[in-house]
């Protein structure tokens, strides 16, 4: 830095020291002075004009000005330098050299004034409001609106032809020519405002409508304008802006559809359902044609799969799914995704209930088609809650609680079926908040016992086997149902210590049973799984542990799994059951015959029995239950399956599944439940007997 200065002020003193010899030498010798000041006006006059030229070329204003005053300065040059070399004499030409100077002088000193007064302040004040406000108009990019109604012609700027594409022209002239590109919707609207200002006489419009472009889209454009009075009191002009406001109308339709809609499926939101539905009770309490029924769906063990899976396998799985269910709909009806993988449906299409049950069975076969997924089938089920209209409920909230009520109770009655809300379903739900709780005690306090259902061989009715049935006793309530006890189970996570106390104890009265009875095959024992959490690891452990202590036939103590629960991952349970079987276990296919089970992947599944759906047992003419059976046992038979059937009732019912050729049978035509001791006073008894 010191020494910049050190060289500043050194080239200064230079520059001083260089003008001062001039004088001096000036003082001194006048005659080379004279000459030294000539050169250098001329070389001044030279090298000036190169450079002003070089600068006009490159576009500058300032330079391309100076041009004129530089060629007065070339020849006044010239003209010197035949002046001082004695080619001009005469007694003006010096009085005009003298005044030519003056002139140039005077020009450049006017040319740099008037370049230095345009870009300072003194310029800036002299700009008029009316530029001001055409220079903020181009500036903010809004096209000028002006429509002279004396002669009924429109003048807008040719920015907005060439925005929406359309040839020059195209919105000049009269204002109806705008209405026939003026969107359907907007023109009355358009037509009023302008109407309305020159009525009025005063007002501003402020207006957003839609104009067709040349290629077909509408654009949104906003008029603000007022209007301009003549002398005589009446409107003369309508003068404003028009400005494109499509992107922006864009965004704000996209947010108010965003909130009231579901982002993954598109599906209305909950939001939306309300409001839907509190138009539809309005609208029947009105009108007795109308009457609309709420359905809530929900997927079983959609959960389980997500976490399986992954995130974006349920993502598409359930978009899926939203698709099938649309295709239900009639145009009246609404679908909506009320959260997660619930569904909620306002179904107005259809008045009688027995054809809204229709509906839902309809919802319920869409949804047990399997989704593939990277190759791999995954079965769904559903647990369906509905609520038919009710003159007395008028509040939407109140509605679909009641056909979510009615899902639960589906849910906890095992799920895959509907559930029409009734009532008492209230009462009940809150008698049995407290059984969760319960349910964590009852194994320490031996409320929970272990029966034994017999399954006897349908040739010779002798017992082959039983199937472990689970007893809740509750201190307060008595005997808890099963449904009720193993969808309790269920929902508090009890189900693997259920499972675990029923293996113990299946195995200990199966130790006891086979060394009474010596009989082949063994007997053996069902035990159902309760819950799809079990089948993870902790079951293999459970398993090893209770035949580590129990000295039982190999594969005779059986783990009976739900078809639709092996079907949601068939690939896993088949390494699962693999490894059961190198363990010592058994597996039997429970509800086989429902439609879940695909032969591919049942032929993979070490399997030893297969038990019977039980809607296959269900009250139907002989002939029409025979059908149905017969293939379903057949192919359990080519596959090498023993085949049980439950909810054996009648000795009719024990013929004509002998018939057919099933194995075994349970249900109250061979006995209830047994205690432990009476089953081992059975297998005494027939122990004795042979």
């Amino acid at each position: 830095m010191a020494g910049s200065l050190l060289l500043f002020a050194r080239s200064r003193f230079a520059r001083h020291a260089f003008l001062a010899a001039l004088v001096g030498l000036a003082v001194i010798d006048p005659p080379v002075a004279a000459g030294v000041a000539r050169v250098s006006i001329a070389a001044v006059a030279g090298i000036g004009f190169l450079l002003v030229l070089h600068l006009a070329t490159l576009g500058y204003d300032r330079a391309v000005m100076l041009i004129p005053t530089w060629l007065l300065l070339i020849a006044w040059v010239t003209a010197a330098g035949f002046t001082v070399t004695g080619y001009l004499t005469g007694d003006l030409v010096s009085q005009a050299l003298i005044g030519g100077l003056v002139l140039i002088v005077m020009l450049i000193g006017f040319t740099v004034m008037q370049h230095a007064f345009a870009g300072g302040a003194f310029a800036q004040g002299l700009v008029s409001d009316s530029e001001r406000r055409a220079l903020a108009l181009s500036g903010a990019g809004d096209i000028v609106f002006d429509w002279d109604v004396l002669s009924d012609r429109v003048f807008v700027s040719p920015e907005i032809e060439d925005q929406l594409s359309l040839r020059r022209g195209a919105l000049q002239g009269s204002v109806a020519n705008w209405l026939d590109l003026v969107h359907p919707f907007d023109r009355d609207r358009y037509r009023t405002a302008l109407d309305a200002v020159i009525e009025q006489k005063r007002g501003r419009i402020s207006q957003e409508f839609r104009l067709r472009s040349g290629q077909g889209p509408y654009h949104w454009l906003r008029l603000r304008a007022r209007p301009v009075i003549g002398s005589d009191g009446e409107v003369i002009r309508v003068v404003g802006t028009i400005a494109d406001v499509t992107d922006t109308r864009t965004a704000q339709e996209r947010l108010l559809h965003d909130a009231v809609h579901d982002n993954l499926t598109g599906l209305p939101n909950r939001c939306l359902f309300d409001d839907r539905l509190r138009a539809a009770l309005i609208l029947a309490s009105q009108d007795a044609r109308h009457s609309p029924a709420v359905i809530v769906i929900d997927i079983d063990r959609f959960k389980q799969v997500n976490e399986e899976a992954g995130l974006s396998a349920g993502d598409a799985i359930l978009l899926t799914l939203s698709r099938r269910l649309s295709r239900l709909l009639r145009p009246q009806d609404t679908l909506a995704r009320l959260n997660g993988d619930r569904f909620g449906v306002i179904l107005l299409s259809e008045r009688d209930p027995d054809r809204i049950m229709g509906f839902a069975d309809a919802v319920r076969r869409s949804l047990a088609t399997p989704v593939t997924y990277a190759e791999r089938e995954i079965f769904f089920t559903a647990s369906i809650g509905v609520a038919l209209y009710d003159a007395q409920t008028l509040k939407p909230d109140a509605m679909l609680d009641n056909a979510d009520l009615a899902m639960t109770e589906a849910k906890r009655l095992g799920g895959d079926r509907t559930h029409v809300y009734r009532p008492t379903l209230r009462s009940v739900q809150t008698e049995d908040l407290p059984l969760a709780a319960d349910l964590a005690r009852a194994l320490e306090q031996n409320e929970i016992r272990a029966l034994f259902q017999p399954i006897v061989r349908l040739d010779d009715r002798t017992i082959a086997g039983f199937e472990t049935v689970l007893r809740w006793d509750h201190p307060k309530r008595g005997r808890i149902t099963d449904d009720v006890f193993a969808a309790i189970a269920q929902e508090s996570g009890a189900a693997g210590d259920l499972v675990a106390f029923a293996m113990e104890r299946a195995a200990e009265e199966l130790n006891f049973w086979q060394g009474a009875l010596d009989v082949d095959p063994p007997i053996f024992v069902n035990t159902p799984i309760l819950s799809p959490e079990l089948m993870r690891h902790e079951l293999l452990s459970d398993v090893k542990n209770v035949l580590s202590r129990a000295r039982v036939a190999p594969r005779s103590l059986r783990l009976a799994f739900p078809e639709r629960m092996v079907m949601e991952n068939p690939e896993y349970a088949a390494q699962l059951f693999l490894r059961l079987r190198d363990l010592g276990a058994g597996m039997t296919l429970d509800g086989f015959g429902a439609g879940y089970c695909a032969l591919a992947y049942l032929e993979r599944l070490p399997l030893e029995m297969m038990r019977l759906d039980r809607s296959l047992m269900r009250e139907r003419p002989s002939g029409e239950r025979s059908a149905l059976l017969s293939p379903v046992i057949r192919m359990a038979q080519d596959l090498g399956l023993e085949v049980v059937a439950d909810l054996v009732e009648t000795e009719s019912d024990a013929v004509e599944l002998s018939q057919l050729g099933c194995d075994y049978a349970q249900g109250y035509l061979f006995g209830e439940p047994l205690t432990p001791a009476q089953a081992r006073q059975i297998i005494v008894g027939a122990s004795e007997a042979a």
